[in-house]
């Protein structure tokens, strides 16, 4: 039997598992799914070590980028994206990193964009913040990243009002403020400038309706929340842990 699992940290609430666990009863896959919940990316060694038959991994928060230096070798896209959420193993033990968040943000944001959707915000800098900003690129979107601390290239929220929002239309909130169960908590954008004309992407999928997507429902703006890009990156990883 062959073991998939995710490398992250606290990880209890994970969708890959019940997500993987669902496919591997309905295909009837010799399989099985673990949450390898690490306290520090160093115990990655001991994960490698003590499972055997392990097919292949994906990563979240907060290993995206620290796993890199742990791995043989890189996709291209990966590797110009900066982070990796799947790794695939082959039978001399190489690991090879892939990002496959770019490709479900992709496809799950296209049908809702609009001519008017030219500038993006993302909120937050971390791991999944990078294959949002790789995939914005590609459609030729121009993007803003916001962070609590001023860095080069990036804004804070503090930097935030009415006519930084007016030119923002498309908004990604690569935070986890608002996941279950700290569900009253969002980035602090001033929602009082929403407007119908913005869209709201965030990447959370538990709740499936956070407070920001309340907000800017209440302003009635259009909201995605992230569970069909996490199950279009979760085929993307299948299909290249099965190629």
């Amino acid at each position: 039997m062959k073991t998939y699992g995710l490398i992250g940290k606290n990880i209890s609430y994970s969708f890959s598992r019940s997500y993987f666990s669902d496919k591997f009863s309905q295909l009837k896959i010799d399989a099985e799914y673990v949450n390898f919940d690490l306290q520090n990316i160093d115990q990655l060694y001991s994960v490698l070590k003590e499972t055997p038959n392990l097919g292949g991994l994906n990563v979240t928060i907060p290993y995206k980028e620290q796993i890199i230096p742990f791995l043989t070798n890189l996709d291209p896209i990966a590797k110009e994206i900066g982070a990796v959420n799947t790794i695939k193993l082959d039978n001399k033990g190489a690991l090879t990193g892939y990002n496959t968040d770019y490709y479900g943000f992709q496809e799950s944001l296209r049908p809702h964009l609009k001519d008017h959707h030219k500038k993006a915000l993302i909120l937050g800098t971390g791991g999944a913040s990078k294959a949002i900003a790789y995939t914005l690129q590609k459609l030729n979107i121009a993007h803003t990243s916001v962070s609590r601390s001023a860095i080069d290239g990036e804004i804070t929220y503090s930097d935030l009002n009415k006519e930084v929002l007016a030119d923002h239309l498309l908004i990604i909130n690569c935070t986890p403020l608002g996941t279950f169960p700290d569900v009253d908590a969002y980035p602090p954008i001033p929602v009082e400038f929403l407007t119908p004309n913005h869209l709201l992407y965030d990447l959370i999928y538990n709740p499936k309706i956070t407070k920001l997507m309340k907000l800017t429902m209440n302003a009635n703006g259009q909201v995605i929340n992230g569970e069909k890009m996490l199950e279009l990156q979760a085929e993307k990883a299948w299909e290249i842990w099965n190629k």
